[in-house]
């Protein structure tokens, strides 16, 4: 286990380019909304938000004037059909916005909305923020990368996150994990070192266990468990390879000795292949959307200069490609390490065909 990764203490929200912004709109995720980040801003007073347990959760519940509180709801429910429905207000009788709480915890300082129907008490949880390009880049690279489809809207300076329900990662170390049986943890073992390999590949960083969840998934007699990241913030900025590799965090120490204890290295090296391949396959399933994406990030500001000559010279280090060095941009060497992952499946795929003398 290596020293825990020191990450920048403040990380600056950078502006979308004119590109990104028609990419958005091409996709779909540019959507006028009636309410910006700003305006949720505006409230008069605040009380701390306990757990279950009657501690601090960061998070405090806000409260509006009544002359806003009227304006801010009917907003929220708009936003809320236009993320989950299709934007009309017919579904408006039927919603409550419970609460709006608000986290001054890390970089983004986001606003969490809990939106209530009232006919069978379902609810569920979307967030706004503020517009950072290097936080959209890591969405849509999770959506196309990761196992997981994402949903997300962009307008002018505010950005609205669906929630992804899960079991918060350092909640289920310390609550959970230690009731799993054998199987259930060579499993999580098994999962953990393939999201350890997914989020190095695409430059996904700070995935301390408070940034991704867990989520059981029962099938048939037992349950298999998934891990998902949940914050974006760190997406292709830092220098250090480090802070791209979860095994790397303290909060992971756990998991990490769970790995040692449960797999064998070549285990662990065929899992690493595995992955490395489904993202493979994901790169070449994507089609223009992704190429058109990094295309974008090649020529983007979403980082420091000094992040990025350290960060390729490291890559470099680790996969002696020349063309790491040749890097100015963190979006250059984004797309290098998705080439050089898609680069590797093809050899690979062909070699086995020849080997095979199978006819192509």
């Amino acid at each position: 286990m290596s020293q825990d990764p020191v990450i920048s203490k403040k990380k600056p929200a950078f502006p979308v380019c004119p590109e990104l912004d028609a990419y958005l709109e091409t996709f779909n995720r540019k959507v006028e909304i009636p309410i910006f980040y700003e305006d949720l801003l505006r409230f008069s007073g605040s009380v701390v938000v306990y757990d279950n347990k009657e501690e601090d959760s960061l998070w405090v519940r806000v409260f509006y004037s009544d002359s806003d509180r009227k304006e801010i709801d009917l907003s929220l429910k708009r936003v809320y059909s236009i993320l989950h429905s299709d934007g009309g207000d017919r579904i408006f009788q039927y919603l409550n916005v419970d609460a709006v709480d608000f986290c001054t915890f890390g970089n983004s300082k986001p606003f969490r909305i809990r939106v209530r129907n009232i006919l069978n008490d379902n609810f569920t949880y979307f967030y706004v923020k503020k517009t950072d390009a290097s936080r959209i880049y890591g969405l849509e690279l999770e959506h196309m990368l990761s196992p997981y489809n994402l949903n997300f809207l962009v307008y002018k300076n505010t950005l609205i996150e669906e929630h992804i329900a899960g079991i918060p990662g350092d909640v289920f170390i310390k609550e959970m994990l230690p009731s799993c049986s054998e199987s259930e943890k060579s499993q999580l073992a098994k999962e953990f070192v393939k999201f350890n390999e997914r989020c190095m590949i695409c430059l996904l960083g700070d995935m301390r266990s408070y940034n991704y969840v867990v989520i059981p998934v029962h099938d048939f007699d037992h349950v298999v468990y998934k891990i998902r990241a949940i914050d974006f913030d760190q997406q292709c900025y830092e220098g250090k390879l480090a802070i791209y590799r979860p095994q790397f965090f303290k909060e992971n120490r756990i998991m990490v000795e769970m790995v040692r204890k449960k797999l064998l290295v070549d285990s662990v090296d065929q899992y690493k292949v595995e992955e490395r391949s489904i993202v493979a396959k994901r790169i070449l399933s994507s089609g223009n959307r992704l190429k058109r994406l990094v295309e974008i990030a090649k020529k983007d500001t979403i980082s420091r200069p000094e992040h990025i000559d350290r960060l390729k010279k490291e890559i470099y280090d680790l996969t002696l490609d020349m063309q790491f060095k040749k890097c100015t941009h963190m979006g250059e060497i984004l797309a290098l390490a998705l080439d050089f992952v898609r680069r590797n499946y093809e050899h690979v795929s062909m070699k086995q065909i020849i080997e095979k003398k199978i006819d192509i």
